[in-house]
C-alpha cells in the first residue's frame, strides 16, 4: 500500500512538472511572438518614415529639455534614423531580446517601463542638444537588466551568456563612451543605467541555475 502511494505521488509530480513546462513554453513562445511583432512594426515605422521624407523624426523624435520633444521619452525607441539604422540595431534587438525573454521569469513590462521611462527620462534631462531616436537605447537597457539581475540572482550562466552577446555585439560595450559622431551615447548609457535599476528595483529572478554560496557583491 504504501509503495502505491509511493508510486501514485511520484506519477502526480511529473504531471505537475509537465504541466508547468508547457506553461513555460506557452509563455516563452507568447513573447517570442511578441518580440518578433515589435521589430516588425519598428520596420513598418521605418517604411512610413521613409514614405513622408522622415518627417516623424522632428514630430516624435526626443528632444533634449524641450517640451515639445518630452514624447519622445516613449517615442525614441519606435524612430529608426534609416534603413541601415534599424537593419544595425534589428540583430541584437533578436538576440538580446531573445535573451531576455528565456531568461525572465516574469514582470517584463515594468521592466520596459522602466528602461523606457526612466533612460529616455534621463537622455531629455541630461542629453545633448539633438534629436534622439532608436531602438539601440532599449537595447542597452536589456543589457544593463541583465547583467544586473544576474548579480542579484547570483546566475553566472546568465551573466556569460549576456557578456557574449555583448562581446558579438561590441557596439553594446563601448556604445555608452562618448565620442562618436552621430550616435547617442548618452541614450546607450542611461539606458543601460535604467536597466540596472529594473533589476533592483523589479521582484522577479532569472531563469537560471544559481550558486548558493558564492558572495559576488
Amino acid at each position: 500500500m504504501q509503495r502505491a502511494k509511493a508510486v501514485e505521488g511520484a506519477v502526480g509530480t511529473t504531471t505537475v512538472a509537465n504541466m508547468m513546462k508547457r506553461d513555460h513554453m506557452r509563455v516563452f513562445f507568447r513573447r517570442t511572438a511578441a518580440l518578433a511583432a515589435f521589430v516588425a512594426l519598428l520596420w513598418a515605422i521605418q517604411v512610413v518614415n521613409w514614405i513622408t521624407g522622415y518627417g516623424l523624426i522632428p514630430a516624435f523624435g526626443l528632444i533634449p529639455r524641450h517640451g515639445s520633444g518630452l514624447d519622445g521619452v516613449i517615442a525614441m525607441p519606435l524612430l529608426p534614423g534609416s534603413f541601415a539604422h534599424l537593419m544595425a540595431n534589428t540583430p541584437p534587438l533578436l538576440v538580446m531580446g531573445g535573451l531576455l525573454v528565456a531568461s525572465t521569469t516574469r514582470a517584463l513590462l515594468p521592466v520596459n517601463a522602466v528602461v523606457i521611462g526612466l533612460g529616455g527620462g534621463l537622455v531629455w534631462l541630461f542629453g545633448s542638444s539633438a534629436i534622439h531616436i532608436g531602438a539601440s537605447g532599449l537595447v542597452f537597457g536589456w543589457f544593463g537588466f541583465l547583467v544586473a539581475r544576474s548579480f542579484v540572482d547570483r546566475s553566472l550562466i546568465t551573466l556569460g551568456a549576456t557578456l557574449v552577446v555583448g562581446v558579438l555585439y561590441s557596439s553594446i560595450l563601448w556604445g555608452v563612451l562618448p565620442g562618436q559622431p552621430g550616435v547617442s551615447w548618452e541614450a546607450h548609457l542611461f539606458g543601460a543605467i535604467a536597466g540596472a535599476v529594473a533589476a533592483f528595483l523589479i521582484r522577479t529572478h532569472v531563469h537560471a541555475p544559481r550558486l548558493g554560496g558564492v558572495d559576488l557583491d
